[in-house]
């Protein structure tokens, strides 16, 4: 009995022994690895560390790979200083991963639905960009910062509809909501110290409620034809009024020119006349005669039919076909 019971403790023995000096072997080795594992991390080229030891912060570590105290009495915490983030309101883009950029299905018609200043409902969705400015002032000066955003972009986004009526809100007043909530969002961020910069706030669609969707679109229609008959007829103006007017002025240029020719001719017979009348007054017979043969010398080539009379007849005579004859006899 005493031997088979020795047996069977040598028997375990041997089947035991090589299995602890195995364990002796590869527990150390797993946790070397494990040590080492933790470790090492590395930080992305758009990022900072924040390293915390037992949860109090000790500094933060530029891209690259780094060593921390390992077991997890070092954790790191990745924040993505240069990279543009963006949370959207009212609707979601599909494949973001980070979990904050937009809210669950059942929320997002909440989100978008607002009331106008006069007292109108209107469907917005918007989109805010931002970076991390300082991640140490991200991770503890407020508890959640992502959600917080989300809802302080929501407050500021209702107080800017609010304060407009439905038409502005849809159409001409959607740069001014934009920048007014950038403008006021930051303020905010920087009240709460959340380390955070707000590089844009966008409207990415307003829209009237669906039962009096088609309404606004016959008004917006309705504006758009008028906007667009308003652009014709300042163009059919624009160029009616110039070509008027250039015309005007070309008459205008035309008379004054004839004026201005008329005077100089008038002024050039009276320079004549003068001129004439000097040499008449010279030699009355020789000028007067001069006169005579050099009007008739005007005048009788532009005649057709011709008259000679003579200071002693008494009866007139045309000597008719006179042209036709002296052309025959040329």
């Amino acid at each position: 009995m005493v031997d088979s019971t020795q047996d069977y403790f040598n028997e375990i023995r041997r089947q035991i022994l090589p299995r602890l000096r195995l364990g002796a072997f590869i527990v150390p080795f797993i946790i070397l690895a494990y040590m080492v594992i933790t470790a090492i991390y590395s930080v992305p080229a758009e990022s900072r560390a924040v390293i915390l030891r037992f949860g109090k912060f000790v500094r933060v570590t530029d891209p690259g790979l780094h060593i921390k105290f390992p077991f997890g009495i070092d954790r790191h915490k990745i924040i993505p200083v240069k990279r543009q983030l963006k949370q959207e309101y009212g609707f979601g883009t599909h494949g973001a991963t980070n979990p904050t950029q937009f809210s669950s299905r059942e929320e997002r018609p909440k989100e978008k639905a607002m009331v106008t200043g006069d007292l109108n409902a209107a469907l917005v969705e918007w989109v805010v960009q931002y970076r991390i400015k300082d991640p140490i002032a991200f991770m503890f000066n407020v508890r959640n910062p992502e959600e917080t955003l989300r809802d302080v972009s929501e407050s500021v986004m209702r107080e800017a509809v609010g304060d407009r009526t439905v038409d502005e809100v849809i159409t001409i007043g959607r740069q001014a909501i934009e920048s007014e909530a950038l403008t006021r969002l930051q303020e905010i961020v920087n009240e709460y110290e959340m380390g955070l910069t707000i590089n844009q706030v966008q409207l990415k669609s307003v829209d009237p409620p669906e039962p009096v969707q088609s309404s606004f679109d016959e008004v917006n229609q309705a504006k758009q034809e008028r906007e667009k008959l308003i652009n014709i007829s300042k163009g059919q103006y624009n160029k009616a009024v110039p070509r008027t007017r250039g015309e005007a002025d070309q008459h205008i240029e035309a008379a004054k020119g004839y004026a201005i020719q008329r005077i100089n001719e008038a002024e050039g017979d009276a320079a004549r006349f003068n001129a004439l009348l000097t040499e008449y007054l010279k030699a009355p017979q020789v000028t007067r005669k001069r006169l005579y043969l050099e009007t008739i010398g005007e005048v009788l080539p532009r005649v057709k039919s011709k008259i000679i009379l003579d200071d002693d007849i008494k009866q007139v005579l045309p000597l008719l076909q006179l042209n036709r004859a002296a052309e025959v006899v040329r």
